[in-house]
């Protein structure tokens, strides 16, 4: 092991069971320009490790980077392959989707969430962060009173990076102080002032994995009703939070959504962590009917189209992209068929990632750690594909740079929007064989930063 200091609670601290060299790992971040390691985007954490594991020839317990664990379900690779054979891909894509895929989606979104719409208002996109992105940008030309979009954070980091690139206007709070009851406040606090034009979140959430309550989401669509504000609904991990079973089509348990309380809203859905199909870049951007036919005056002031579902795929998707690749649209197609049909049942395919969950959790806490976001109501969070951890009153940046020393990998949560301290876990890319290891380099890394 190698003797070195770090910085924590403000003093120096000798480590004496570090796995890393300090000098290493200093190498690499003045090479690649990484100040403070609490800001480093989680492509910057990737290419750091990436690196120090070439040099030294460690392996990292890596937790940064929220990707698909598991193999493609082979009903949507098959489909594909299939599709592609036939010749599918010597043509462009139609620029609102196939038409089987539309369907197949339409008929998911009811059988799993008790969503009703039409084919219509499900759009592919590649990948949901296109969906986000295309979203984005109609959102903030709406109205030219309301300018800025509101998330609800901790969220993805990505989409405030989308609005920043757009130049668009975002507020944002981190839910963590205003669940329940106190949420209709915080809400009227910033819808009150009139230039809000969205309110954007993720559920189950990346990277806190709380999901909503169904008081919560009512509580936002009375709010987003008496302000007329889309709502942005990122189901990513739709159907993920493992403490109900909803994979009974066309039956109660449903995904919750705030689709069962309000009328203007768009879902980005994303067969990335559900189907592990996230290679192909095919999602769906389903927008309710009531807000697809509903018409903009300075929509068409400013793209010459007043409707949004039609600006949307025509204003925004057209330029992006001229559409999703077909072959990957009949792969995604016939997942949604599978499951629709019964023949895939996608909430027990990925439930390793609640297994793995567990058994890193009690890792981590009989370690000294704590779960920072660990409660939906009084009922503990679902064991899924995220965690968050806090270290004593260690700052989320030295938790996370102190980690890198011991082989293991996260991302600070202040690039999530939180206010808290600490850092978040990714489960999918942890080998249970590593357990171990994480084990053995967590009591190293106590030995070195005892909690008092």
């Amino acid at each position: 092991m190698h003797s070195l200091y770090v910085q924590n609670y403000e003093k120096e601290v000798e480590l004496n069971h570090n796995l890393i060299k300090k000098e290493i790992v200093e190498k690499f971040e003045k090479k690649f320009g990484l100040t403070n390691l609490g800001t480093a985007s989680i492509r910057e954490i990737v290419q750091l490790v990436n690196h120090i594991q070439e040099e030294t020839g460690e392996t990292y317990v890596r937790m940064e980077m929220g990707v698909p664990g598991l193999p493609a379900i082979q009903e949507g690779v098959k489909a594909q392959v299939e599709a592609i054979e036939m010749g599918v891909d010597a043509a462009y894509p139609l620029i609102d989707g196939w038409k089987g895929l539309k369907e197949e989606a339409s008929k998911f979104v009811k059988n799993f969430a008790n969503i009703d719409v039409s084919p219509d208002a499900c759009i592919p996109t590649c990948g949901s962060m296109q969906g986000t992105y295309a979203a984005f940008l109609i959102a903030n030309k709406l109205d030219k009173t309301k300018d800025t979009a509101l998330f609800i954070d901790p969220g993805f980091p990505v989409q405030k990076l989308q609005m920043q690139n757009q130049g668009n206007k975002f507020e944002t709070f981190d839910i963590y102080s205003f669940r329940g009851d106190k949420l209709g406040d915080k809400l009227e606090s910033y819808l009150s002032k009139g230039n809000i034009n969205s309110i954007i979140y993720s559920n189950p959430n990346n990277p806190s994995w709380i999901s909503l309550t169904e008081e919560e989401l009512q509580t936002i669509a009375e709010k987003a009703k008496k302000y007329d504000v889309i709502v942005m609904e990122d189901l990513a991990y739709f159907g993920l939070d493992f403490r109900k079973d909803i994979t009974k089509a066309g039956e109660p348990p449903y995904q919750s959504s705030i689709a069962q309380y309000y009328d203007n809203w768009v879902i980005f859905l994303s067969g990335s962590k559900m189907f592990s199909y996230a290679g192909p870049r095919c999602a769906m951007l389903i927008i309710s009917d009531a807000l697809y036919e509903k018409e903009y005056p300075h929509l068409e002031e400013r793209l010459g189209a007043a409707k949004f579902g039609r600006a949307l795929i025509y204003k925004a998707l057209y330029p992006l992209s001229a559409g999703v690749n077909n072959s990957a649209q009949r792969g995604l197609a016939a997942l949604f068929k599978a499951c629709n049909e019964g023949r895939v049942n996608f909430v027990e395919y990925a439930k390793p990632y609640a297994d793995k969950a567990a058994k890193m959790k009690k890792i981590f806490t009989e370690n000294g750690f704590h779960i920072i976001y660990d409660l939906d109501g009084d009922e503990p969070i679902a064991d899924g594909f995220y965690f968050t951890l806090g270290y004593g009153d260690m700052k989320g940046d030295e938790l996370l740079k102190n980690l890198v020393y011991y082989g293991v990998s996260a991302i600070a949560l202040v690039t999530t929007g939180s206010t808290r301290e600490g850092i978040r876990a990714c489960v999918s890319h942890v080998n249970a064989n590593q357990f171990g290891d994480l084990e053995d380099r967590l009591k190293a890394f106590a030995k070195d930063f005892p909690i008092k």
